[in-house]
């Protein structure tokens, strides 16, 4: 069976900019900052109360946070995130159905997690609507069939990124930066998720949904006297308690700058993360200064990550820093996501930048950009009660002056480039990074490892779960006398012999699959040049591609249009049964060589964008992948063959395995051969 055919439609918007040749206002005084204070009170269990008022809109906003101290959950990773999901489905007193249609009636937004609660709506409901929250969070109903539920879409989800290059890279990056039994670092797996139980939730939700270190932030059109009365009456009965305390090993940085590289032989583009760890807090007299640095670095599209790597060079879509800050350890993180063959030239120029700033001075444009850049974010959302929520919570978790918010702007613009390059020293060190890199070994090695002795960059070797392992064989040796044009035959002889496939004139497959909880069927129809896909969604027509001797079109939910281009190319492409037969005359058909799929050998076939894999031993087709340019980025879609099975003397998967987003797994219900098909179907 072919590949699944999807075409995504990309709309973009150009908005073009004319200077006008005149003197350009200079810019006024900073502007004054003036952050109501909260007025607060402690309940007996413990829970702090905020209340900020605010008339000038009728609405209201409810903030519950558990400031606990991070906790690891060792081998039943992943708790906390199925009580996020479970949580608020329903209370002791309300069902989930009736629950959740009050909030719709009342127009608001509530949300519940495993560290936490937020409400929001017009200030006439603010009562109704603490009331819901309040149920919510202290009233839940944890049942069996929810639980079973929210494990099995997890462990879905676990199976949709096992081969994501990006989800793999972010997985091994904080397990080696700090190591795999932190909070940190730790990752859920589908054993975790297995090992979880119904009662872990709720003693969970039980040793850390607790008030001892919890806050309760409101900021709206509120009566202060009003809603003490109304959180003490909901409120106050809460059982008192505190999360327990745990510490942890602090993790350490490398001793030297090393790159640790991670094969992934489906990525088209290598994941690049040169890490270091961050003890950086809000309180600290170079906090400004080291936010302004990343800012100057790569905070953004004028940083200079993203217009060296991007702009000067073209190797990426974008390229970027963040450093982290907090009570607790954090990161400092630039980097990007290259074409496998620049890998080893972005990891010299990502630390050429982190050098220079260490090293150099910033200019004074950049300096006076990254200000403006703050200043006018900071201004700009200081009135959301959103922020004054984020910010009244930020003063009692993280120990801030009561003025730290009015000062906010005078020490932005106080910072100078000396500090800049000082913080730079302190938070960025290129000396002790780990260069996470998670790419294909056959494109990459060669070149990271000539540019690794050079710049005496030593390189190990992880597994996709940060074990340590062998460095990967780069190049297996092919077999003498293999060709394209051997594999291919083998996979012809495989499912039935050249004849047999010369003799099928029309064919119908059709498949179902279900995409996160919706029922799809996908009737495929062959015939010589000519091809039709009918997709319906829970029984209900949803799209069609139709090819007709070179023409083609598509319609989504009513909606007709015209396919040209690389869209028409992946119809043609998609219209071909068995490719195979094609292949094996065209010149530009090529062995690639031997790559590593789903554990087994299998030969690569490249022709134009698509690469097909054959099974060394069955001959099978095993995955094909498909390279195309999306937004600015090399992106690719494998999709993966599986289940063999034989109609009429001919072989056909009969499960097909796509990853688009989200892993769409196919099974075959019915193959048709020479019936089943019309002109009618090709219009």
């Amino acid at each position: 069976m072919k590949k699944i055919l999807y075409i995504a439609a990309s709309l973009f918007l150009t908005i073009t900019m004319q200077a006008q040749d005149r003197p350009q206002p200079k810019p006024g005084p900073a502007p004054s900052i003036n952050i109501k204070k909260p007025e607060s009170f402690t309940l007996k269990n413990g829970l702090k109360v905020l209340i900020v008022e605010n008339h000038k809109l009728p609405r209201v906003s409810y903030t519950l946070t558990m400031d606990n101290t991070p906790y690891a959950e060792g081998n039943k990773k992943g708790v906390s995130s199925i009580l996020s999901a479970m949580i608020g489905n329903g209370t002791t007193t309300t069902s989930k159905d009736a629950f959740n249609e009050e909030i719709d009636f009342l127009g608001a937004n509530i949300n519940f997690w495993s560290e936490g609660a937020s409400a929001n709506g017009l200030s006439r409901y603010s009562k109704r609507l603490l009331e819901l929250m309040a149920d919510g969070a202290l009233n839940p109903i944890f049942v069996q069939e929810e639980f079973d539920k929210e494990v099995s879409k997890a462990i879905e989800g676990l199976k949709a990124d096992e081969k994501s290059v990006t989800s793999i890279a972010r997985r091994v990056e904080g397990a080696l930066t700090y190591g795999k039994n932190h909070y940190n670092g730790e990752f859920t797996t589908e054993e975790t998720l297995k090992n979880i139980t119904l009662e872990d939730v709720k003693v969970n939700y039980n040793t850390y949904f607790v008030p001892g270190n919890a806050y309760l932030v409101i900021v709206g059109d509120v009566d202060y006297k009003d809603t003490k009365k109304a959180v003490e009456k909901l409120f106050g009965k809460w059982k008192k308690a505190t999360a327990p305390s745990l510490t942890y090993s602090e993790p350490v940085d490398v001793q030297y700058s090393q790159i640790n590289f991670i094969d992934a032989p489906n990525a088209v583009q290598s994941e690049i993360a040169v890490v270091n760890l961050s003890k950086l807090k809000m309180t600290d007299k170079d906090y400004f200064a080291a936010i302004l640095a990343n800012q100057i670095l790569g905070g953004g599209g004028e940083g200079r990550l993203f217009l060296n790597l991007r702009e000067a060079h073209g190797w990426t879509y974008g390229s970027y820093s963040n450093i982290g800050s907090g009570k607790y350890i954090n990161k400092f993180r630039s980097g990007a996501a290259v074409r496998n063959t620049v890998t080893d030239s972005a990891v010299v120029e990502i630390f050429n930048e982190l050098k220079k700033i260490r090293t150099d001075l910033v200019s004074a444009e950049e300096l006076k950009n990254a200000k403006a850049k703050y200043v006018g974010n900071f201004v700009m959302q200081i009135e959301k009660p959103a922020t004054v929520a984020r910010y009244a919570l930020n003063k009692e978790t993280q120990g801030l002056p009561d003025d730290f918010y009015e000062n906010y702007i005078k020490n932005i613009n106080a910072v100078t480039a000396e500090d800049i390059r000082n913080a730079a020293q302190k938070y960025f060190l290129a000396d002790n990074s780990r260069v996470v890199i998670v790419g294909k070994a056959s494109e990459v090695l060669p070149s990271l490892e000539a540019m690794s002795k050079k710049e005496k960059l030593p390189i190990f070797y992880f597994d996709k779960f940060g074990n340590k392992t062998e460095k990967p064989i780069v190049k297996k040796e092919i077999p003498a006398g293999i060709t394209a044009q051997s594999v291919l035959k083998k996979y012809i002889d495989a499912i039935g012999g050249e004849k047999a496939l010369k003799e099928v004139k029309t064919a119908v497959v059709i498949a179902t699959a279900t995409v996160q909880g919706m029922n799809m069927e996908m009737t495929n129809k062959y015939a010589e040049n000519k091809f039709s896909s009918d997709v319906k969604a829970m029984g209900n027509p949803y799209m069609k591609t139709v090819l007709n001797n070179g023409k083609g079109s598509m319609v989504i939910q009513g909606q007709k249009r015209e396919l040209s281009g690389a869209q028409l190319d992946s119809a043609k492409e998609s219209a071909m049964l068995f490719p195979e037969l094609a292949l094996l005359n065209d010149k530009e058909t090529v062995l690639t060589g031997i790559e590593n799929i789903n554990g087994e050998d299998a030969y690569g076939i490249k022709n134009g964008n698509t690469t097909y894999f054959y099974d060394t031993k069955t001959g099978y087709r095993v995955a094909q992948t498909s390279e195309a340019e999306q937004a600015g980025q090399k992106v690719s879609q494998t999709t993966y063959f599986q289940d063999y099975k034989e109609i009429k003397g001919i072989k056909f998967p009969y499960k097909t395995i796509a990853n688009m987003g989200i892993e769409v797994e196919l099974t075959t219900s019915d193959v048709k051969i020479n019936e089943g098909v019309t002109d009618k179907d090709f219009e």
